[in-house]
C-alpha cells in the first residue's frame, strides 16, 4: 500500500508487532533528470547536494541513521549489532536485534525483502537481485537471525517493489544458477520468450526460496519498478537512473 510521511510517497505492506518500515518511491525530493526526484544513491551519477538533500528529508521520518551497505550482488550478511566499522560495509543484507537501528537496502529492480519474527525480536533487510537471490542472501540473512534469537517463531517476510515477471527477461545462465534444471518447482518460474531467453518470475522465486527456508507468511508487494516508471526508479529500463531504499527497524524491546 501507498502512503505518506512526512510529505514522502513510500510503499509497506501489512503492519508488523514491533516492527517499522517502508520502501521510498522516486517521488518527494529534489534532484533532476534522470534523477528525478527522490534518489538515495550516491554511486548512481547524481549531483551530491542533491543526495545529501534526499537523506536529509529521509532522516527526519528515521529513529536513526541507517546501517547503509556498499551491496554488491552477493550473499553476505552484516551484523548492524556491532559497531559501525570504518569505511564502507561490503554487504547484501544486515540483521539487527536493537531498537531503533535502521536496516537499510537500496534498490532499483532487485528486490528489497524485510524478514522478521512474529513478535519482532530480531529483523534482517536484504537487497536480492538474481545473484543474490541464487547464492543465498535470503538464507543466510535468515540463518543469522536465527543465530541472534534461537528461540524466535512465526517468521514473516515482505519482499517489495521489484522488476516483475512480464519484464525481467534472462539467459541460461540465470536458470543455472537457480538450478531450474532439476527442479520442477523452480523451473515453474521460467517463461519461454525468446530462443536462448526466459521472463523469470524474482519476486516467485524469493518467496518460494524463503518458504524452503521455513519462512511461514510471505507477503509480495505486486509493484513492479520496470513498469511504474512515475513511481519507481529502474536500472533495466532506463540505466541511468536513482535508487529507492527500504528502511526498516525494531520500536522496542519485547517482553
Amino acid at each position: 500500500m501507498e502512503r505518506m510521511m512526512a510529505g514522502l510517497p513510500v510503499v509497506a505492506g501489512a503492519e508488523w508487532p514491533g516492527v517499522r518500515y517502508f520502501c521510498t518511491t522516486r517521488c518527494g525530493g529534489v534532484g533532476q533528470a534522470p534523477f528525478d526526484t527522490f534518489n538515495l544513491g550516491i554511486r548512481a551519477g547524481d549531483a551530491p547536494e542533491a543526495v545529501a538533500e534526499n537523506r536529509r528529508r529521509l532522516a527526519a521520518v528515521l529513529p536513526g541513521e541507517p546501517r547503509w551497505l556498499r551491496q554488491v550482488h552477493a550473499n553476505a550478511v552484516h551484523d548492524a549489532d556491532a559497531p559501525a566499522p570504518q569505511g564502507e560495509i561490503a554487504a547484501d543484507a544486515s540483521v539487527t536485534t536493537c531498537p531503533g537501528q535502521v536496516l537499510a537496502v537500496m534498490v532499483a529492480d532487485c528486490l528489497p525483502v524485510l524478514l522478521a519474527d512474529a513478535r519482532g525480536q530480531v529483523l534482517g533487510a536484504a537487497h536480492a537481485g538474481w545473484r543474490g537471490l541464487s547464492s543465498g542472501v535470503l538464507e543466510n540473512t535468515l540463518s543469522l537471525m536465527q543465530a541472534k534469537r534461537p528461540q524466535a517463531q512465526g517468521w514473516r517476510a515482505w519482499v517489495g517493489p521489484g522488476i516483475g515477471p512480464a519484464h525481467f527477461e534472462v539467459g541460461a545462465d540465470v536458470l543455472q544458477a537457480f538450478g531450474a534444471e532439476g527442479d520442477a518447482e523452480v523451473a515453474a518460474h521460467f517463461k519461454p520468450a525468446s530462443p536462448g531467453k526466459w521472463l523469470a518470475d524474482l519476486p516467485a522465486l524469493a518467496r518460494l526460496r524463503l518458504t524452503r527456508a521455513g519462512v511461514q507468511t510471505v507477503e509480495l508487494s505486486g509493484y513492479c519498478t520496470y513498469r511504474e516508471r512515475d513511481r519507481f526508479f529502474s536500472y533495466r529500463r532506463d540505466r541511468e537512473t536513482g535508487r529507492m531504499a527500504l528502511l526498516a527497524w525494531l520500536e522496542h524491546t519485547p517482553d
